[in-house]
């Protein structure tokens, strides 16, 4: 295959794991646990064994999986977006790619034990489009990567879908961007205003290399 197939074959394999978390495909556990313990298993295969795999081959070789918070329920929310948000939109130069420009459209707002968060929720501006979610916290740097985790990135198949109207929200799915794992990737870090003041124990951890 092409580099270009392979992209497109990551891409699928993407879809298809998140659609099994979202309980969408044949054999999808009925319990949001089991399907959190699934979707990490089949992303360390693909980690492993892709050729399209954000590690490389060297990595590759002594890759033995990534590092996870255990799954916790109280970090799974359905949210309704609020829309009466003060427009503005930011611009992130990337290496490879030149500007993205992050349109701000909606926030959701929850708790996390006696604090009531919120965060901001962008459209990837551009042919498509695509809505970003990216979050830092008190984990960032010292257990989780520094420049903050995404849990969503529709353009790339990362959506943990919704509820009744409501958007999913599972920080149990929190994952690195690409560049936490070699300095080859460059990718957009979360902005100032979703740097939640709070211990975030769920998802991905820091990658060992």
């Amino acid at each position: 295959m092409t580099d270009y197939q392979e992209l497109v074959d990551y891409r699928r394999a993407v879809s298809n794991i998140y659609a099994g978390m979202r309980g969408e495909t044949a054999g999808s556990p009925p319990d949001h646990a089991a399907r959190s313990q699934r979707f990490r298993t089949e992303r360390d295969a693909l980690f492993k064994h892709h050729p399209q795999s954000p590690l490389s081959e060297s990595q590759k070789e002594r890759f033995s999986g990534l590092s996870y918070f255990d799954h916790d329920p109280s970090f799974r929310f359905t949210l309704p977006v609020e829309y009466n948000v003060e427009p503005g939109i930011l611009e992130i130069t990337l290496r490879d790619d030149g500007p993205l420009r992050l349109r701000r459209f909606g926030r959701v707002r929850f708790r996390v034990e006696d604090d009531e968060l919120t965060l901001s929720l962008f459209w990837i501006s551009g042919y498509g489009g695509g809505v970003l979610l990216p979050f830092k916290d008190l984990t960032s740097a010292s257990e989780t990567y520094g420049g903050g985790r995404y849990l969503l990135d529709t353009i790339k198949h990362a959506d943990l879908g919704s509820e009744n109207g409501r958007l999913v929200i599972d920080f149990n799915y929190a994952y690195n961007p690409s560049c936490a794992y070699n300095p080859r990737w460059d990718c957009p870090l979360t902005p100032v205003e979703n740097d939640l003041p709070v211990r975030i124990a769920a998802g991905e951890k820091r990658f060992g290399g």
